[in-house]
């Protein structure tokens, strides 16, 4: 999973589905967070982001409602 930051529109509702996952930065930008932090390299497809089992639903949903649809889910 990763997100693309230059389709980003900031209106955090991937935060308020899965807290865990992503946050919003000072820029207003959502990024996935790993261990409690974003990522180093949180965008873009060469650096995807393991998602924990138990927030795969909660991750699908926030990239369903996702009004930029910048949040891509790869399935292995």
């Amino acid at each position: 999973m990763w997100i693309d930051q230059d389709l980003c529109t900031g209106d955090g509702l991937c935060v308020d589905h899965c807290h865990s996952v992503f946050t919003l930065l000072e820029d207003g930008i959502a990024y996935v967070c790993d261990n409690g932090g974003p990522l180093n390299d949180p965008g873009g497809a060469r650096s995807p982001a393991e998602v924990d089992p138990r927030y795969e639903e909660a991750v699908v949903r926030a990239a369903l409602v996702c009004p930029g649809e910048c949040i891509f889910i790869e399935t292995l």
